[in-house]
């Protein structure tokens, strides 16, 4: 269905440095330029069953109620890249689409993943796929580089009516100079660590802007089920001695997630 693009490789020794050090990679290579029809066509057959009053962006797991989407997240170029981050034993335990249309006016503030996460210890790794060119017109993810170091910076809340979350990190609690825009085209993916400060401006664009997140953690990482009660894993790669979290069942066919938390067993197929 996808051809992997004729790149793909091993991450480098610079490169792993460079996570260690920026908390991110940008710009890897897994699909080819000719897959861009097979991933518009994929995001059209998955969201095109979402009823139009639920947000996309407020929808999570796919991975636990699409064949097809689980299959993406398995894509050996995609896992190799994570295993060179986090070593050979690792789980899913999220995947969610992040969408702006033509000319939305949402932004994401800035803020970092772990606070929001009861993940113990903090070692997820997001991978970010473009399903369309991403850039700084349409909405790109903008991180600030080394700030995953930095621990866990003071959030604020902020209610404006634009922002997706209500939480933000000021621009005035860090160095400016640091942001970097992940451009990507179709087809590349980006990894960024989950201490790491991100948010996105509005699409200002008449392009959509659509990215995957998969979220991978090393298989010692474990979830206080007392706060994510519907917390779960797939094992990704290698093994699992641990057991430390709850298991979902691998999707045998095609449904829809309806908000970003629910347990593998409602998902049930529907087309």
């Amino acid at each position: 269905m996808f051809k992997i693009d004729k790149n793909v490789r091993r991450l480098s020794d610079s490169e792993k440095k460079q996570y260690e050090k920026d908390g991110y990679i940008t710009g890897l290579p897994v699909f080819s330029r000719e897959s861009k029809t097979n991933l518009d066509n994929l995001f059209t057959s998955l969201t095109s069953k979402l009823d139009k009053k639920i947000d996309i962006n407020q929808t999570n797991y796919w991975h636990k109620a699409s064949a097809k989407f689980y299959n993406l997240c398995r894509t050996p170029a995609i896992l190799d890249y994570v295993e060179d981050i986090i070593g050979p034993n690792f789980y899913q335990w999220g995947g969610q689409f992040f969408v702006k249309e033509p000319n939305d006016e949402s932004v994401v503030p800035w803020h970092q993943d772990a606070q929001y996460w009861p993940l113990s210890p903090s070692k997820t790794v997001t991978v970010w796929l473009a399903m369309y060119d991403t850039d700084e017109a349409n909405g790109a993810m903008r991180i600030v580089k080394g700030s995953h170091k930095q621990g866990i910076f003071k959030h604020r809340v902020n209610s404006s009516k634009h922002f997706v979350l209500d939480q933000e990190v000021p621009e005035d609690k860090f160095n400016t100079s640091d942001i970097v825009s992940l451009n990507l085209k179709a087809g590349e993916v980006s990894l960024h660590d989950d201490g790491l400060l991100h948010g996105s401006l509005a699409n200002n664009s008449d392009r959509r802007r659509c990215g995957i997140t998969m979220r991978f953690a090393p298989v010692h990482v474990k979830a206080d089920l007392k706060v994510w009660p519907h917390f779960e894993t797939q094992l990704a790669r290698g093994i699992d001695n641990l057991n430390l979290n709850p298991i979902a069942k691998i999707p045998e066919g095609e449904a829809t997630p309806v908000k970003k938390f629910q347990y593998s067993r409602e998902f049930v197929k529907d087309w």
